[in-house]
């Protein structure tokens, strides 16, 4: 996305979350209200045509298991859709994420000519092969950062990007023999069948600011919630969830309800070096960021007893250029900053030239269940099952 695209949306961003003021900034969010009727009208209509089998699902035949959330951004869809993958591999499922590679960009003509002509999967193409389960095959730029960042933590697992989820997943059967697809930001893709739906309820903006896009964050109203299996509240603190969890049950009496929290656990360097989190205990730091939150961040960086003397918070998923970083470097070390500390999705937008004079770090994240434990495992289980056909197959040849 170009510069002038970047501030126009950081610009209604900021007006939605009412951190714009001014006469100028209550015009806009009312034109955003007004648009945010007929888009509600259409998201509920095609709820419909869906139900009454109007418009229809596709069926690949194989366990598709939706990740998503009602809401547009931040929830943290990246770290449980990993969580889940890692599972299912580690119970002898061969899985495949199906993700849309958002704001990822399109690869060079001549490969993408090169690939046709050898007539194979194309690796930028229509259904991009980020990862075939052995090895990363685009960076980022073409993947799009959360699907590299899947890829490359996700050894044995294949990751898809396409708009297309019903082309990708059939892709996924047909080269790399998936038998479990996991669909990435899934609740609004009805076009493929899914008999899991995992809706992520964010503790600290639940629905956001109530309102539906564009003037609030909500894809769906919340008694959309009723379509869910599971519901995952995420980003707890340990503290109880009643009064969220009561909301929930009035739009979804039946859901099985997990509670949990991002951790982080370790530090990494821009090289690979793994280092400790207790080497931000008690340091001058900058943080730099280009996420939907930035101040769950900054919060998780100060429960590890680190001292943020400057932030730096670009959009959600900007590509960084060299002289912004060093800008941002600058700024530090005029702070006092003795590290530079970022998030894994921001350090894989980096540009690999990038040489600077401040120690770079980003922080791993991973998610960890506080609450519901027994559902989380009874979940994971049920769909590390055989299917029947598998099951009775290895006990006839048993």
């Amino acid at each position: 996305m170009s510069q002038a695209g970047e501030r126009l949306e950081q610009f209604v961003i900021d007006v939605i979350e009412d951190r714009r003021r001014g006469a100028f900034a209550t015009v806009v969010r009312w034109l955003l209200l007004l648009l945010s009727l007929p888009f509600k009208a259409v998201v509920q209509f095609r709820l419909w045509l869906y139900r009454k089998r109007i418009l229809r699902e596709s069926a690949l035949g194989v366990l598709v298991i939706s990740v998503g959330n009602l809401t547009a951004g931040g929830t943290g869809k990246t770290p449980v859709t990993e969580k889940f993958a890692r599972a299912l591999h580690a119970a002898g499922r061969r899985v495949a994420i199906l993700s849309r590679g958002y704001r990822s960009e399109k690869p060079p003509f001549r490969e993408r000519f090169r690939a046709w002509l050898e007539g194979r999967p194309m690796r930028g193409g229509a259904t991009r092969v980020v990862s075939d389960g052995e090895q990363v095959l685009l960076d980022s730029r073409l993947a799009g950062d959360e699907p590299f960042m899947l890829a490359r933590n996700l050894p044995g697992v294949v990751v898809l990007t396409d708009k297309d989820r019903v082309r990708s997943g059939r892709l996924a059967l047909d080269e790399f023999k998936a038998d479990t697809l996991l669909l990435d930001d899934g609740l609004q893709y009805l076009h493929l069948q899914h008999r899991i739906d995992i809706v992520l309820v964010d503790r600290q903006a639940p629905f956001g600011n109530g309102h539906m896009l564009p003037r609030g964050t909500l894809r769906e109203p919340p008694r959309n919630l009723r379509r869910a299996s599971h519901v995952f509240i995420t980003k707890s603190d340990g503290q109880g969830n009643e009064d969220l969890i009561a909301e929930i049950r009035k739009h979804n009496a039946r859901a099985e309800i997990v509670e949990c929290a991002h951790r982080l656990t370790h530090m990494v360097t821009l090289e690979g070096e793994r280092r400790d989190l207790s080497e931000l205990q008690g340091k001058r730091i900058a943080a730099l960021s280009g996420i939907a939150r930035p101040e769950s961040f900054h919060r998780l960086l100060r429960e590890q007893g680190a001292e943020i003397v400057s932030e730096s918070v670009f959009p959600d998923h900007h590509r960084f250029r060299v002289h912004e970083l060093y800008g941002a470097e600058r700024r530090a070390q005029e702070a006092g900053a003795e590290l530079l500390i970022t998030t894994e999705k921001d350090s894989v937008r980096f540009p690999a030239s990038l040489k600077l004079s401040l120690p770079v770090f980003y922080v791993r994240l991973e998610i960890e269940i506080l609450n519901g434990h027994e559902s989380w495992d009874q979940l994971v289980a049920r769909i590390a099952q055989p299917p029947p056909l598998e099951r009775a197959a290895s006990e006839f040849f048993a």
